[in-house]
């Protein structure tokens, strides 16, 4: 009989009132919920136990979430899901900024709650999959289909790594996931919608400013410049093209 793995989920959440309850129903789902009090003790944790996600309250003691969620950003890419009472926009753009994959606003439904954990999981799962695809034996003409060459960008789909000219870039799982998708379709304009499913799953229900947000990050590790794009080109009304090379000369002689 096969061994079901349960997904561990860390919780870092201050109010017993929320925590509590908010553990025992993750546990009755099937999944093994870690609890931190503090922003600290979270870090600490997540580090030890490298959980699958991670629910994080925006206001703790000491450290507050905003500061847990870009340590953690900048060492690994574990799916975040931020808790705040705020109701406040820039509140709920910030952590999307520093690197959260979705948020969920105070008071929330438990079931709201399952359906955002299981849509994160699910995609991670899938990426997890797609990264640990074995190439070996493979000859030179096949590593090189897993290749794509554009403009000065090299992007290897099997071993998940960019490089810019000469140079390495570090992106996140799922920068290097919209980048590749981009690049994948060159030249066409791609809608919102469709990069969200492709990217982040049709099931997934967050945010849908996260896409912004990520190619806010992808031209800034590009050096790209969104008013004179040389890659990435903002189709106003519709979504992003990722500019052929003949695209990106037109653009730049206009």
């Amino acid at each position: 009989m096969t061994q079901v793995v349960q997904a561990t989920i860390l919780l870092i959440e201050d109010n017993p009132e929320i925590a509590e309850p908010l553990a025992f129903g993750l546990h009755q789902e099937g999944y093994r919920v870690l609890h931190a009090h503090t922003g600290e003790e979270g870090l600490h944790l997540a580090r030890i136990h490298q959980p699958d996600l991670i629910l994080l309250d925006i206001m703790l003691p000491g450290m507050d979430g905003f500061h847990v969620c870009r340590t953690l950003r900048a060492e690994s890419s574990v799916p975040i899901l931020m808790l705040t009472a705020r109701s406040q926009e820039l509140d709920r753009v910030m952590g999307l900024e520093l690197g959260a994959d979705d948020y969920i606003v105070k008071p929330f439904s438990f079931r709201e709650l399952v359906a955002r954990v299981r849509a994160m999981l699910r995609r991670r799962e899938l990426d997890r999959t797609e990264w640990q695809a074995d190439g070996t034996g493979e000859d030179e003409q096949a590593r090189s289909s897993h290749q794509l060459h554009l403009h000065d960008l090299r992007l290897d789909m099997q071993a998940r790594l960019v490089w810019k000219g000469e140079d390495q870039l570090a992106l996140s799982g799922r920068e290097f996931d919209l980048l590749a998708h981009l690049m994948s379709h060159a030249g066409e304009a791609l809608h919102r919608q469709a990069i969200l499913d492709a990217v982040w799953g049709e099931e997934w229900v967050g945010d849908p400013r996260t896409l912004d947000v990520h190619i806010h990050w992808l031209r800034e590790k590009l050096g790209d410049d969104p008013a004179h794009p040389r890659y990435i080109q903002t189709v106003r009304g519709y979504g992003y093209r990722f500019l052929a090379p003949s695209q990106s000369q037109h653009v730049q002689e206009k």
